[in-house]
């Protein structure tokens, strides 16, 4: 059966992956939001049961619950992007829906150690632990940021190179949002509320600089690369450093404090020369569909 007859028109694979990834935000930002609650240990060290059984009866075991339905229903939307991108010809979406795939089994099962093995021992959950998951979360959500990506070749209204300083933007944008929920500043507390945002905006911060690299090989612009790659490791740093997985002494909170301005310092100077580039000539612009 041709499924392209029983699915709305509207439905693309470029939309279905774009949803995928932002789904995998906000379910990065509830794992976060649950752990900072102490929710993961809610259900009595018990995977994939709560309680007892397969309802929750408490507040902090429904966060946790309610933290496994959303990963559960990701898992089935990123298995959804990987199948949908092997019906089609383009091997990079493949390639990056299939990473992450592969790394599911991995992510479901540091998730399950910290709820269980991790639960039982001494001071909850410990930062190996805590580290891995962040790091498979935060490459399965950049495989699927890739697939993204590649889907939308050809499809969009602006040159590259206004994609790179839309991008560039973007990320200028959302890095003081960043600082503002970080452990950097005390303007407002560190809530488990305020992790859970920090982490989500520099997440998209985070696709923001990726996007804005991979559409740096079709613009006429120079230099940029040599920005933009370091910050994206920066903001990877930034992100550890919010997690509470290093001891935060003032000299940490110094040390975050640099990392920041170091990303803004690469991030204004990115674009700067993307403001300085000439467009690409019209007749050596990729074609744009609105389809």
């Amino acid at each position: 059966m041709d499924t392209a007859r029983i699915r709305p028109a509207w439905l693309t694979f470029r939309r279905f992956a774009a949803a995928t990834a932002g789904l995998t935000v906000f379910l990065i930002m509830l794992g976060v939001y649950t752990a900072a609650t102490g929710s993961g240990l809610a259900c009595s060290a018990q995977w994939p049961l709560c309680d007892n059984g397969l309802l929750p009866q408490t507040v902090p075991s429904f966060i946790e619950w309610f933290h496994r339905l959303v990963a559960m229903i990701a898992g089935f939307f990123i298995v959804g992007t990987a199948a949908w991108a092997w019906r089609g010809d383009d091997g990079r979406a493949k390639l990056a829906s299939a990473v992450a795939v592969a790394l599911l089994p991995l992510q479901i099962g540091i998730g399950a150690v910290t709820v269980t093995l991790n639960g039982l021992l001494p001071g909850g959950y410990s930062t190996p632990t805590q580290a891995a998951h962040l790091l498979v979360a935060l490459s399965i959500f950049a495989a699927l940021a890739y697939t993204v990506l590649f889907a939308y070749e050809g499809r969009y209204r602006t040159d590259a190179l206004n994609r790179v300083r839309g991008g560039l933007l973007v990320s200028l944008a959302l890095l003081p949002l960043s600082a503002l929920f970080s452990r950097v500043t005390s303007v407002l507390p560190y809530s488990p509320a305020a992790q859970a945002t920090f982490v989500g905006a520099s997440l998209v911060l985070f696709a923001a600089l990726v996007a804005s690299t991979y559409w740096l090989d079709r613009a006429n612009a120079t230099g940029i690369r040599a920005a933009t790659i370091p910050a994206i490791g920066l903001v990877f740093v930034h992100l550890l450093f919010g997690r509470d997985l290093v001891f935060y002494t003032p000299s940490m909170r110094l040390l975050n404090a640099g990392v920041l301005v170091a990303i803004g310092t690469l991030l204004v100077g990115a674009a700067w020369l993307a403001y300085r580039q000439r467009p690409e000539p019209i007749e050596r612009r990729e074609i744009l569909t609105d389809d």
